[in-house]
């Protein structure tokens, strides 16, 4: 069964993210990116579900856009103007019919590092 899910940890302040909006699209044939769903991560920095489960699955390419400058601004972050991130967005391919894509955050108002986890 095919599934994806992320995680966001905030390396700003060594904690999970929590009360990120994170914005799902998927790409149509024609380029344009469709969304699907919006999320809002927990207390762990996780959704509390699967962002994508096997009935909703689609073999292409995702989106995840992360709403980071939102995020620190509502923790109290002196941020500059303009923010130096706003959103990141990550786009990646599904392919494994069978396969569990898992991808994390790891986040900081100044930059980000992403990857496939288990």
């Amino acid at each position: 069964m095919p599934s994806l899910s992320t995680h966001v940890l905030d390396l700003h302040h060594g904690t999970p993210a929590q009360n990120v909006k994170i914005e799902v699209f998927f790409q149509l044939e024609n380029e344009a990116m469709e969304l699907i769903k919006t999320v809002t991560t927990n207390a762990d920095g996780r959704c509390d579900e699967q962002i994508v489960k096997n009935e909703d699955w689609r073999q292409g390419t995702y989106e995840l856009v992360f709403h980071v400058a939102d995020f620190y601004q509502a923790k109290g972050v002196t941020l500059p103007t303009p923010n130096f991130l706003t959103t990141v967005p990550v786009r990646f391919s599904m392919m494994e019919t069978g396969g569990h894509y898992h991808v994390p955050l790891l986040v900081t108002p100044w930059g980000y590092q992403v990857y496939r986890g288990s």
